[in-house]
């Protein structure tokens, strides 16, 4: 199962891999059985063409599965089994950077999903903070509560996560209207030129499964800007450290973004890297600034470099450029 996650909210939708074991099922009964929704319910959702694959939907209840096969499902689906809130669980790591009446700022772990979702039902980052702030419950989207944008699972940084309804519905409009400033750091295979570029393409999800999103004209549209801090050689080819800014929040768009051009992020093999790094891709939300929803001011934030990603950038020769940016 993959899970996308993304920076905002307009999209509800779960990317759900078909397991070996559910090979020769009928898709109303897998639905039924991955969701935990009644098989009534799956029926009446392929139906109305809300169960799909790639940008297609599957309306034939009956259709057999082989395994394999990605299906893009409706959140909604969850809604007959999900609890109301999120289970707590203090034992679930948050690395909480600031908290006050109104936000809570938190540094992200690689490999930490967000919020709950198909497959992934507990041990989420939604858990944990429940767990340390009981009133999140409460706030925004049951399922997901205080979350007003997301991170994907491979990647580190900062999330902000709303403790009112009020703050819930200020940050939330920042985020559709992209006032709130995002950037991240990136390490990308080659030499990326030019030192300074907007990358523009819109964004759908891709006929390829897993989860995977590519550039379409069918997609919606998104731009991310970025800056080249430093070239560098590791595992014997040249790399580039790059300033990353989110200018629309579309899932995965800076993965996206980056290996349609070439330049995938080191790591991220389902975008075309070469590079393997385990379960993590080096992007990291670095610094998020946004508009404190009480006191009008803006509020700034860093992350530090995670320790998995220094050391890698420790292994490599600089190039050309400067690592001053990051305090080496």
């Amino acid at each position: 199962m993959t899970g996308s996650e993304s920076s905002e909210q307009e999209v509800e939708y779960l990317s759900v891999e078909i397991p070996a074991s559910l090979s020769g099922t009928r898709l109303d009964r897998a639905v039924s059985m991955l969701t935990g929704c009644s098989r009534a319910r799956a029926a009446a959702e392929i139906a109305a063409g809300t169960v799909r694959t790639g940008e297609r939907s599957l309306t034939s209840k009956s259709l057999v599965l082989r395994g394999g096969e990605v299906l893009e499902l409706p959140e909604s689906l969850l809604e007959e089994s999900a609890p109301e809130t999120p289970e707590a669980d203090p034992g679930v790591d948050v690395r909480v950077v600031h908290a006050d009446e109104s936000v809570i700022v938190v540094d992200k772990a690689a490999g930490q999903v967000v919020h709950p979702g198909v497959g992934n039902a507990t041990g989420t980052l939604v858990s944990g903070i429940i767990a340390r702030f009981p009133e999140v419950a409460d706030v925004g989207n049951r399922y997901r509560p205080g979350i007003v944008h997301r991170l994907d699972r491979p990647t580190s940084g900062l999330l902000v996560v709303a403790r009112t309804e009020r703050a819930y519905e200020a940050l939330s409009l920042q985020m559709r209207e992209h006032t709130a400033r995002r950037t991240y750091l990136a390490l990308v295979e080659g030499r990326i030129e030019p030192v300074r570029a907007e990358l523009e393409g819109s964004i759908a999800k891709s006929s390829r499964g897993f989860g995977a999103m590519e550039l379409s004209a069918q997609g919606r549209y998104a731009r991310t800007s970025y800056r080249r801090l430093a070239v560098l050689r590791l595992d014997g080819q040249e790399v580039s450290l790059l300033q990353v800014q989110l200018e629309t929040g579309r899932t995965h768009q800076i993965r996206v973004h980056l290996g349609a051009h070439g330049f995938p992020v080191y790591g991220d093999r389902l975008y075309g890297a070469t590079s393997d790094f385990g379960d993590r891709i080096f992007l990291h939300a670095w610094r998020l600034a946004f508009v404190h929803p009480v006191s009008g001011m803006e509020a700034a934030f860093t992350a530090a470099v995670p320790a998995d990603l220094d050391e890698r950038l420790r292994q490599a020769e600089l190039v050309e450029g400067s690592m001053e940016a990051l305090g080496g």
